[in-house]
């Protein structure tokens, strides 16, 4: 009966490929991608949160509007970097986790919520990455549900686990401590990336092997943060920025710690620090016209309430060509900038990402 009903699932399948959702034994060439994270990558997941501000913009017009051609969830007009990582791995769309839909698991699954961090007091009412840990161990135990254990190991074992986090714990820290001592500082980053470390060891221990990290951007130099500090000038707000390059030598080391304590550890780190300080501060070479200011959004460097901010009647400008512009919003880029972003990850060179790049993480078995 059961080789009746799979073969009825294959020929429905060939007229409506969405129809047989439930999980198949994976090819061996296929690998999962599951996105953890910050409104960097998120898809979606807070348009689903009861009263979470953070990103709750991101669900009005002018968002979406060059490629899904309505709002989706994303912060940019258009496709974040990991749907063009999942697009170079040859996977669709992966959709937020918490969205109603059956999901497929074997495919991936996207947990980024925006304003999430990794320590819990960062942004509550967000998905802190604790929370998206917990939601990974669900899908765990539905795979092994529906696959049995040694299929979902393998899913486990051959997917690749992409982050973007760290980002919201620093905005948070450098607001509420304008004045932090060095060591404070040091103390601080030593916490995120403590508890980051524990999230990366129960990825282990449940058989994620491959690790992609987006490391911390230039945190001072978001049109919002300057829209914050204009007796700065054009000149980017220190404090953030230093966090963020605290944040990115600590991540590397730990990473290789892991590296060569965890057998058959490999992790990809990408310099989005200086990836996204290039664009910035030479958007021409890049192929931009506009590197400080946001295509979306209404104050100094159009850096606050692109679509109209929280409540959706705060006033706003938008440029008529985001590919113009590095930044869509005053803390998020747009869809060009994330296509370029997303191809360096993928196949960019040792100098940028290392010391794999995320095609080669696919690439091992």
């Amino acid at each position: 009966m059961g080789s009746l009903s799979h073969l009825f699932c294959v020929l429905v399948s060939l007229l409506d490929p969405i129809s047989c959702h439930g999980e198949s034994k994976p090819e061996e060439d296929h690998k999962a991608l599951f996105i953890f994270g910050d409104s960097l990558f998120d898809a979606g997941n807070n348009q689903y949160l009861n009263g979470s501000v953070e990103g709750g913009g991101a669900i009005s017009w002018p968002y979406g509007e060059t490629f899904f051609k309505h709002p989706t969830g994303r912060l940019s007009d258009g496709r974040l970097v990991p749907d063009f990582i999942a697009q170079f791995a040859k996977l669709p769309l992966l959709p937020p986790y918490l969205q109603p839909t059956e999901h497929r698991f074997t495919d991936g699954v996207n947990f980024a919520s925006a304003g999430g961090g990794v320590l819990v007091q960062t942004h509550p009412g967000t998905i802190n990455l604790p929370t998206q840990l917990s939601y990974f161990k669900t899908v765990v135990k539905s795979l092994r549900q529906k696959l049995g254990d040694v299929e979902a190991k393998k899913v486990l074992m051959r997917a690749v686990y992409l982050f973007s986090v760290g980002g919201n714990d620093y905005f948070s820290f450098s607001l509420e401590n304008p004045n932090a001592t060095q060591s404070y500082r040091r103390q601080y980053v030593g916490m995120v990336i403590g508890n980051l470390t524990s999230v990366l060891k129960e990825i282990y221990s449940l058989g994620g092997r491959k690790i992609a990290f987006q490391n911390a951007g230039p945190l001072g130099c978001l049109p919002s943060m300057k829209a914050r500090n204009p007796h700065l000038g054009s000149e980017c707000a220190k404090e953030p920025s230093a966090l963020a390059r605290l944040h990115n030598r600590a991540l590397a080391e730990v990473l290789k710690k892991l590296e060569s304590k965890l057998p058959g550890f490999k992790y990809s780190i990408f310099d989005y620090y200086n990836a996204l300080g290039g664009r910035v501060n030479y958007p021409s070479k890049y192929g931009f016209e506009n590197g400080k200011a946001a295509c979306c959004g209404g104050g100094a460097y159009r850096g606050m309430n692109c679509g109209g901010g929280r409540n959706g009647t705060e006033p706003y400008e938008l440029c008529s060509d985001p590919s113009e512009y590095v930044w869509f919003d005053g803390g998020h880029t747009t869809e060009s900038a994330n296509r370029q972003l997303a191809e360096l990850i993928w196949s960019g060179a040792p100098n940028v990402v290392g010391p794999y790049n995320v095609k080669q993480l696919f690439g091992h078995a």
